[in-house]
């Protein structure tokens, strides 16, 4: 600065450049493993905040239950103070009107002559001064130190006894949870054991023989058929018992409901026959020459010739899969034809009602 001149020039301030500090940029990793450390701390935190929070709230619960049990002794000597107090202000009022009527007559005793204590056999309106004293209130019991370890054996009781049922009802309810899981899983495993049942009995009645019965014709016999029992399972089969009747009626619905055998025959020997999976074996044989036979008149042969009647034959066949046990039921096929009876030519095919027709 210049001086006695008609200019001030200002101080020239001192200029600096500050560079700021090179931000460095974070990866993706840091930023995810500094968000876990928060997080972790934060934990942390909390649960160091609740491990101090559980004597806190233990403490005042204690001093909830401890104000109770102090209150009536505050009562019983605010109590004992105040009927103190007012037995002390009864006596002084009693006591302050005999000292004025003292004082009145010793300053001036000409003023009540009537009031003078040497009454002489005469009524005396003077009462003499007396004093009352009260008892006072016993003081209050001190608090033994048996009743104050009891008192906090009590308390403690208490909160241990509520720790307990809530411990308790916590327990139930995770047992109930785990009865609930266990009831879900015994169900699922009846169901995957009712399923792997049904899936053993699908595969059973899968690789068992079946015998199916069917009608061809005769290669040696002109207008003759063979009633032929085929193996068409994919297990091997005994046949065990075969059965064959014939019959005459006007139709189907002349048949008997359930299909009756005559008796079998005890001097027979027992049918025994195996048949693997795709062969077949002749249960029975019918010709033309046969249906004189099977009329027992010329009658019923005219009418069978004129289709007024008709034969058929039906039968069952009993079997047994050679792999199941003997004392398993065995299992039967049973089957029913008509014949046809032409003027030249003959058929038979396969008829009969469900109950003649069963596989079992």
């Amino acid at each position: 600065m210049r001086i006695g001149q008609g200019t001030v020039s200002a101080p020239i301030m001192p200029t600096f450049r500050t560079q700021a500090p090179a931000v460095k940029r974070r990866g993706p990793e840091s930023i995810l493993n500094r968000a876990i450390v928060l997080a972790h701390t934060a934990l942390r935190a909390r649960l160091w905040y609740i491990c101090a929070m559980i004597p806190k709230a233990m403490a005042t619960f204690a001093l909830l239950m401890a104000i109770p049990l102090a209150h009536p002794q505050t009562q019983v000597t605010s109590g004992a103070k105040n009927s103190n107090n007012s037995g002390t202000s009864h006596s002084a009022q009693a006591q302050s009107p005999s000292s004025g009527a003292t004082a009145a007559s010793a300053t001036n005793p000409a003023a009540s002559p009537a009031l003078r204590p040497d009454c002489q056999g005469g009524s005396c309106d003077f009462q003499p001064a007396h004093i009352t004293i009260a008892t006072p209130a016993p003081a209050p019991a001190p608090w033994p130190l048996q009743d104050r370890i009891a008192w906090g054996a009590n308390v403690l009781l208490a909160l241990l006894g509520y720790a307990g049922i809530m411990l308790a009802l916590s327990t139930l309810k995770k047992i109930e949870r785990q009865t609930k899981y266990v009831e879900t899983a015994a169900t699922a495993a009846a169901e995957s054991a009712q399923a792997a049942l049904l899936h053993a009995q699908f595969i059973l009645h899968s690789e068992r023989p079946w015998v199916l019965v069917t009608v061809v014709a005769s290669p040696s016999v002109e207008n003759g058929f063979i009633v032929v029992a085929t193996n068409r399972g994919r297990s091997p089969a005994r046949v065990i018992a075969i059965s064959n009747e014939t019959r005459i009626a006007v139709d189907e619905s002349q048949l008997p409901g359930i299909p009756e055998y005559s008796p079998v025959d005890p001097e027979l020997p027992p049918v025994s026959i195996i048949l693997l999976p795709g062969e077949f074996t002749n249960i029975r044989s019918f010709c033309r020459d046969d249906v004189k036979g099977a009329c027992d008149s010329e009658e019923k042969l005219r009418r069978i010739e004129d289709w007024e009647e008709r034969i058929f034959l039906y039968g069952k066949l009993a079997y047994r899969d050679l792999m199941s046990p003997t004392e398993e039921p065995a299992h039967e096929t049973g089957w029913c034809c008509r014949y046809i009876h032409g003027r030249q030519k003959s058929g038979l095919v396969m008829a009969g009602t469900q109950e003649y027709n069963q596989h079992t």
